[in-house]
């Protein structure tokens, strides 16, 4: 005799629930997000969606505005995309489409990603009687940004991805614990190897892969290597990635009277040749969760100098796979990198062991099995589905 899913425990009083799927048959699985453009976030949704067990969860992609940029990688995996509007940003015809879909055809189980998706998918997901709702909380302004003092309630379960977060949100917000599952970021370190060793003739890369966006704090990175850049001329800082404050920088790099050693490159989708090409990788954020762009690196077998914020110090172990600083600290920025530009077989020694702990800690297998079992005790009341 077959189980149905379990019913919701946080329907309004009143509300008469919804017929849900028969265990057996995949749960239907909607991932909301803004865009799918070059982005950590939907990089993550991508790869998690494709390596689900597609007898258990059958997934759409729902997409609130243009962006296109991944589009061909969610067609490859065979992912089902549906665009709720086509215009540039979020607005109201976005809004009343998810609204109409989500009461036409709720799914058994709504997964929000990124700011806009966890507001509006709460309150039109609560509204539409959706059976199950799993926020994300992912940046280190991602609580106030989607405003989670207010709309926890409104979902079911929440992940994030680093512990800082998950404490933050118990400490600050009276989150209950149980409501919140920590599943840390994955990475495919069989598609991010170390490339071959021996960088050529070429130039002594620093590696930078962000947005262009205040809390990417490049202001500090910039200023960071402007000391140290005089003492080393065949040194280059590549900045990967695109975003509204670019005119900003370029005239800060001109400014700071090092234009000659610092590139502006645009993302794409497969970026393991900047990786490749690179010494050292950088991130001077000033809020962060947990960056796939770490565990990116360190699979690649770099090693990592960043910021003490988020979750970096879970992925980033000082002194045995790179170097921590704190936020806005231009002088220990610079010291850091000078250090491993002038100790090279400890930047060596830091990405070999970077490499082993990507491996071992933030695998995509795991990552996906703690989505699979927190859905499926949402979906089915304990951490596997029903037969």
């Amino acid at each position: 005799m077959t189980k149905g899913l379990s019913q919701k425990a946080h329907t309004p009083a009143g509300c008469q629930e919804r017929a849900l799927t028969p265990a057996g048959v995949p749960a239907r699985v909607v991932f909301l997000l803004e865009d799918l453009e070059y982005g950590g976030t939907q990089r993550q949704a991508l790869e998690l969606a494709r390596r689900l067990d597609k007898s258990r969860f059958q997934v759409e992609l729902w997409v609130l505005r243009k962006g296109d940029d991944l589009a061909p990688v969610a067609r490859g995996y065979g992912l089902p995309v549906v665009w709720l509007a086509r215009t540039g940003w979020v607005g109201p015809q976005s809004l009343l489409n998810l609204g109409k879909r989500l009461w036409a055809t709720p799914p058994d189980l709504l997964m929000l990603l990124t700011a806009i998706p966890n507001i509006w998918g709460r309150l039109w997901g609560r509204l539409a009687r959706v059976p199950h709702i799993v926020g994300n909380c992912r940046g280190g302004a991602a609580p106030w940004r989607q405003h989670e003092r207010f709309l926890w309630p409104a979902a079911d379960h929440i992940l994030c991805n680093s512990r800082i977060l998950r404490d933050f949100l118990v400490s600050r917000y009276g989150l209950p614990p149980s409501r919140l599952t920590v599943v840390p970021n994955g990475v495919d370190t069989e598609f991010y190897q170390p490339g071959a060793d021996g960088r050529g003739a070429g130039p002594r890369v620093l590696l930078s892969v962000a947005r262009l966006v205040p809390d990417k704090d490049h202001d500090t990175l910039l200023m960071a290597f402007a000391r140290i850049s005089g003492r080393h001329p065949d040194a280059e800082l590549w900045l990967v990635g695109n975003g509204p404050r670019r005119s900003i920088l370029e005239q800060q790099v001109n400014d700071l009277g090092i234009a000659g050693q610092v590139k502006f490159l645009p993302p794409a989708r497969d970026i393991r040749h900047f990786y490749h090409q690179a010494e050292v990788f950088v991130l001077s954020s000033v809020a962060e969760a947990l960056p796939n762009v770490i565990l990116e690196a360190m699979a690649a077998g770099l090693p990592v100098v960043g910021t003490r914020v988020g979750g970096l110090p879970e992925a980033v172990v000082p002194e045995e796979t790179g170097l921590l600083v704190a936020p806005r600290d231009v002088e220990g920025l610079a010291l850091a990198l000078e250090r491993l530009l002038s100790d090279p077989e400890t930047g060596r020694r830091l990405g070999r062991q970077g490499r082993q702990r990507a491996v071992e800690l933030f695998s995509f297998r795991a990552m996906v099995s703690r989505h699979e079992e927190v859905w499926s005790r949402l979906l089915w009341g304990n951490g596997h589905a029903s037969g």
